[in-house]
């Protein structure tokens, strides 16, 4: 559904200048026609104000009924956010790739990472990140090593400092 700026001139004149809020019902702006009847328009100040910015109501309005038109859904559900983010506010949000992740905990941890610490690094759980390992190894990126408790490490040679503390020969 879509509204007509004329129409809605049309009730605020009817509606005793704006003073019943019949415009506001008719733009589905249900809690301030209310107030609006109760009220008289809040003293024919809010009234007044509808008068001058009613078009703009209407230009709203018909944006409104657009987003919920497109999303086909109910009007009940349909939450509307318009505000401006700024680019980089919004790829602080995007979820960061788990290649990277694992590159980033590696470095910090002298080349050496597992699973478990991918997963606490990140929003993945740790079997993607075993996956994401096992498939490093397999392009030669890192090397799968045996630590004496049988916990199995991923060492990434560039960011490794050293042998030590693993079974040779893995």
């Amino acid at each position: 559904m879509y509204y007509n700026t004329a129409i809605a001139y049309l009730l605020w004149a009817l509606g005793g200048f704006g003073a019943l809020g019949f415009h506001r019902f008719y733009l589905r702006k249900i809690p301030t026609g209310l107030l609006w009847l109760c009220t008289g328009g809040l003293g024919m100040v809010g009234s007044i104000y509808d008068f001058f910015t009613l078009s703009g109501q209407v230009r709203e309005a018909n944006i409104r009924a657009g987003y919920r038109e497109a999303l086909d859904m109910p009007r009940e559900r349909v939450v509307i956010r318009e505000r401006y983010v700024e680019p980089s506010q919004d790829r602080a949000h995007a979820k960061e790739s788990i290649e990277k992740v694992i590159l980033r905990t590696a470095k910090k941890n002298g080349g050496l990472v597992t699973p478990g610490e991918i997963a606490i690094e990140s929003d993945y759980d740790s079997e993607a990140a075993r996956s994401a390992l096992e498939k490093l190894a397999a392009k030669g990126f890192c090397e799968m090593r045996v630590r004496p408790s049988g916990v199995i490490v991923y060492r990434f040679p560039e960011f490794a400092a050293g042998d030590e503390g693993f079974e040779p020969g893995m």
